[in-house]
């Protein structure tokens, strides 16, 4: 029996018992929506995630100091003091590969402008770490050279600081806010850039001459890290590598450990990436137990239907219709249940991806790949599970079929 004859059979089949084909079809139409849902979600976040460390500066590598030990004692990292401004001058000087150095130092405390104040973070930076981490200022202009030289008491500050401190159309130019007791005025502020991947809020800062916050500020000589970026993302691997080479010969590092650790944003994006596919992959085998659950239920339903028409299996057979034919036509009626089931349920997936991107608010994003996959599962579910009620079908004696009540 050709294709045609086989779809034809089928389809009739499966129309005289509508509703339990539906019913049928219920568990794979589910596990095809949430494969489609989970695997929009997951690669929705991972884009979310590259694009918001990106939008920190894709270049930047972070150079921090390492955990230590002090006679006999690992250190916190934050108590080391492996960092200094040589080491930066080191990189300014000999790194090739890489652009826009600046110190970082930074502490928290209570900023104050009148009777308002807010908790906040204060940095200590050079002009040129605006083009490291991708910052404007909107209004007003940067600290320059000359301020992180004279340890100027001036400050860039982010939208949530203004929002915070001053009144509703006041211009925050020109006036002055304390941190920590310390005079600062303010001489721009930064353009908003929201929250970034680990919720922190970007706005949320004062940026000020290094200088300045060591000082003033934190009464310290060393760097808490440096910032700088290489000069394309190609070459951040490089970059990682000329700058640790650079900082082992300041340090004198032979034979032992690294003091210091130096990050790539591209080493972030794998990092999280790769969180999000493991997360992915749980989703979706989760998943992946209704579509399970589906394929049981055709094998079960098929099988009944075996049972129903085995009077028609035989006098099929006794008209001339091989074992052959017979199995062909439960196995399409199984593949037809699945397919279609799989149409639906990707349809359903598809709402269900704009429904929680509209309402839920979360990063989704469908591929095709995730489409063709749902497809090919199906149809692999369809002749897995139809396979074994297809074969008791064919492997029927037409006489004892036929004799069947």
């Amino acid at each position: 029996m050709n294709l045609s004859g086989l779809l034809k059979i089928a389809l009739k089949a499966l129309q005289i018992n509508k509703m339990r084909a539906f019913l049928t079809m219920l568990g794979i139409i589910i596990g095809v929506a949430s494969v489609i849902a989970m695997l929009a979600i997951g690669e929705g976040s991972k884009e979310s995630i590259k694009s918001q460390i990106s939008s920190m500066g894709s270049n930047m590598l972070t150079i921090r100091p390492g955990a230590g030990m002090q006679g006999g004692v690992r250190m916190d990292v934050s108590s080391m003091q492996t960092l200094t401004i040589k080491d930066l001058e080191s990189i300014q000087k000999n790194g090739t590969l890489v652009e826009n150095t600046s110190p970082v130092v930074n502490g928290n405390g209570h900023a104050i402008k009148g009777s308002k104040n807010w908790p906040t973070s204060i940095y200590g930076v050079a002009p040129n770490y605006l083009k490291v981490r991708v910052l404007t200022v909107q209004d007003g202009t940067m600290f320059t050279d000359e301020d992180v030289k004279a340890s100027a008491k001036v400050a860039v500050i982010g939208k949530t600081i203004v929002e915070n401190l001053f009144s509703a159309g006041e211009n925050p130019i020109g006036a002055t806010i304390r941190f920590n007791k310390i005079p600062f005025k303010v001489i721009g502020v930064l353009s908003e850039k929201g929250e970034n991947t680990f919720g922190q809020d970007q706005d949320d800062v004062i940026l000020a001459p290094y200088t300045a916050v060591q000082k003033r500020v934190l009464a310290i000589t060393y760097l808490q890290s440096i910032a700088t970026s290489s000069k394309s993302e190609d070459k951040a691997p490089e970059a990682v590598e000329e700058v640790s080479k650079i900082l082992r010969e300041n340090h004198k590092l032979v034979n032992t450990d690294d003091d210091f650790n130096v990050f790539s944003q591209q080493e972030l994006i794998s990092m999280f990436s790769s969180t999000s596919e493991m997360m992915t992959l749980l989703l979706v085998a989760i998943a992946g137990i209704s579509l399970l659950i589906g394929g049981i239920g055709i094998m079960n339903i098929m099988y009944v239907s075996v049972k129903e028409r085995t009077r028609e299996i035989g006098l099929r057979m006794a008209v001339g219709g091989t074992g052959r034919d017979i199995l062909m036509q439960f196995l399409t009626e199984a593949i037809i249940i699945s397919i279609t089931g799989g149409i639906i349920g990707v349809t359903l997936g598809l709402f269900s991806t704009v429904f929680i991107a509209k309402v839920l608010n979360w990063p989704t994003s469908v591929t095709l790949f995730s489409i063709l996959l749902s497809f090919a599962v199906c149809a692999i579910t369809g002749i897995f599970f139809g396979w074994y009620p297809a074969r008791k079908a064919a492997t029927l004696d037409p006489i004892n079929a036929l004799r069947y009540e």
